[in-house]
């Protein structure tokens, strides 16, 4: 659940009164996709994507089950809890991702797409076929109105989207946007995954005769461009999707052998042990399972033992990617300020002993901010990472020169207790001392305790014992289960202690660093900066990234970034599996070969025809 939450993320024209923006605009080439990394794969007028099956049937039914609830159908918002596949399923972007390729994109409701070489602005020009659901073609005035009003209404999309400072029509098909800097190469590509929606209907009357308002949650059904729509909904509880048979893209290249469930419901539980049961039941067909003990141990069912329900484990989703997931302390209050009592609390974190009683082997400990990638770093730093950190060694913490990062390691009792004695030491080193079995800051007297804040039962049976770890060094961590929408409404407001949560890193870092852990970031409620990392050194390296000349020097900024964030401590970090572990229905179909960096479900499966079955 973590992981899948965990895993998110523009341009313009230069005016035409201004006779050097002529110009440059004469000399642009538009393409059908674009590459941030490397070349693309498919030139333009490709047939389809390598990975799918051309051949796959339409129909059948997919019944899924999600965690927690939902109060709105509006995609732009970042209040409430948007329905389940409503932006992927009704509604587009400008461009979509190649699945077996590394930050490549091929237009959708664009057709082609073009910008300078020091990416000043892009323009996107819509396809002529692109059409709503009631008929009216895809327009500039979409575009630049759902631009418009995420950033009016999504904080976290106003700080991704910050230094793209308009949009605007520049042709009968053609929206242009612009920004505030120049060879940052990665504004196109999230310029291009902007959701589109349709201004006439937002700005037209609903069912209940009232002119609806975007800056609102809503239940009502709404009018996308996508290959699906919303058939029936029960709030918080049941969203079922139709394939739409007008659907304007059902040809298009980037489409071909995708979208081939007739159906897709999605059902909502507050328990992943009641949804595991539905699916165990026949009442889901799919499974991505979180839990190692449940893997090991509750398999072993009728469905299972007949061949009716099938099992994999597969890395593709985990190919592209890096993760940390850990326990975060919100760095907005003061008992967390001190790196050495951030520090301590990650000595009281016995992984080792988890992996021996509950994991079954089957997860590794996280050791850095891009676990898993090339852009983790590792040993000391050498070559341009050295450079880069004696560039700037006035901004970074002296010990990333001379010390390895390593998390402690337990998993016997004479381990825990040389750890657990060299954290009351780093508490004693910020001013703590024990007394009377608690610890308590020897100037106030005042105890140390806190709040760990989790969305669910699932992490409980790691948080308890790092609780009662930290009780034996008389810390008082008090461990809290919230449902999924007080969570969220939690950490939006930092209103918590500790969450435990996580961050997905591309393989291309870029803008999103600066939501993550930058200075202005931090001072923003419903930033991912959940820690509320401030530092300028920090800051340095993330400006380094976005505007790094090549990949190797991407690279190495992004290794030193990451040795950074280690040396502060900012997240005791947790453990991850680096593949999916998959259970579905025998009538779910797949490519024999499916694409590197993806499973690609659902988008390209497909259900065993009728006949077949």
């Amino acid at each position: 659940m973590i992981f899948r939450r965990i895993l998110t993320l523009a341009a313009a024209t230069l005016l035409s009164l201004c006779p050097l923006a002529g110009m440059a605009q004469d000399k642009l080439e538009w393409h059908g996709g674009t590459a941030t990394i490397g070349e693309l794969k498919y030139k333009d007028g490709f047939a389809r994507f390598d990975y799918v099956n051309p051949d796959a049937p339409k129909g059948g039914t997919l019944d899924l089950t999600t965690f927690g609830t939902f109060d709105t159908l509006n995609p732009l918002l970042a209040k409430g809890d948007v329905g389940a596949g409503v932006a992927g399923l009704a509604f587009e972007t400008l461009m979509k991702p190649s699945m077996d390729e590394i930050a490549s994109d091929y237009g959708l409701l664009a057709e082609a797409i073009a910008y300078p070489d020091d990416f000043a602005f892009v323009k996107f020009r819509l396809r002529a076929e692109a059409k709503w659901a009631d008929g009216k073609p895809v327009t500039p005035e979409d575009v630049v109105f759902s631009f418009d009003m995420v950033k009016a209404h999504d904080p976290q999309k106003e700080f991704y989207y910050k230094h793209v400072v308009k949009a605007e029509k520049t042709g009968e098909r053609e929206v242009t946007f612009t920004f505030d800097e120049k060879n940052n190469r990665e504004l196109p590509k999230i310029v291009g995954e902007l959701v589109i929606v349709p201004k006439h209907w937002w700005e037209g009357k609903g069912a209940n005769g009232e002119t609806r308002d975007i800056s609102r949650t809503t239940l009502e059904i709404p009018m996308g461009s996508g290959p699906y729509k919303v058939a029936k909904m029960t709030p918080g509880s049941v969203i079922r999707y139709e394939l739409r048979d007008d659907y304007w893209g059902r040809d298009l290249n980037v489409n071909i052998g995708q979208n081939n469930f007739g159906t897709i419901t999605y059902s909502y539980y507050a328990d992943l042990g009641v949804s595991f049961e539905a699916f165990r039941s026949g009442n889901a067909d799919y499974w991505w399972e979180n839990s190692a003990k449940r893997w090991a141990t509750s398999y072993n069912f009728p469905a299972v033992k007949d061949g009716r329900i099938k099992q994999e484990v597969l890395d593709n989703d985990y190919r592209s990617s890096g993760v940390l997931v850990g326990f975060i302390p919100n760095l907005r209050r003061e008992k967390f300020k001190d790196e050495r009592v951030r520090r301590a609390l990650n000595y009281a974190f016995d992984f080792e002993e988890l992996k021996r009683t509950i994991f079954y082997n089957q997860y590794d400990r996280i050791d850095s901010f891009f676990f898993g990638s090339e852009l983790a770093s590792d040993g000391l730093p050498q070559g341009r990472e050295l450079e880069i950190l004696n560039e700037m060694k006035d901004l970074v913490p002296p010990e990333v020169f001379t010390t390895e990062y390593q998390n402690p390691v337990g998993g016997d009792q004479k381990r825990h207790r040389d750890n657990l004695r060299q954290a009351i030491a780093l508490f004693k080193e910020a001013g703590y001392e024990l007394k009377e079995g608690r610890m308590v800051d020897a100037k106030t007297g005042e105890p140390f305790t806190f709040e760990i804040l989790l969305d669910g039962p699932t992490i409980e049976v790691v948080a308890l014992p790092f609780a009662q770890n930290l009780k034996k060094i008389g810390v008082e961590a008090r461990v809290r289960t919230v449902d999924a929408s007080q969570f969220t409404n939690r950490w939006r407001s930092r209103d918590f202690d500790m969450i435990y949560s996580g961050w997905a890193q591309s393989l291309n870092p870029g803008n999103e660093q600066a939501e993550y852990w930058g200075s202005a970031s931090a001072k923003r409620d419903g930033s991912q900066n959940y820690a509320g990392i401030s530092d300028p050194g920090v800051d340095a390296l993330i400006r380094r990234i976005i505007f790094a000349k090549d990949r190797d020097e991407l690279i190495a900024t992004t290794k030193v970034l990451d040795r950074v964030l280690l040396a502060h401590h900012y997240v005791i970090p947790s453990y991850t599996g680096r593949y999916s572990r998959i259970a579905y229905s025998a009538r779910l179909q797949r490519p024999a070969e499916l694409p590197k960096y993806a499973v690609g479900f659902p988008t390209i499966w497909w259900s065993k025809p009728a006949a077949a079955q």
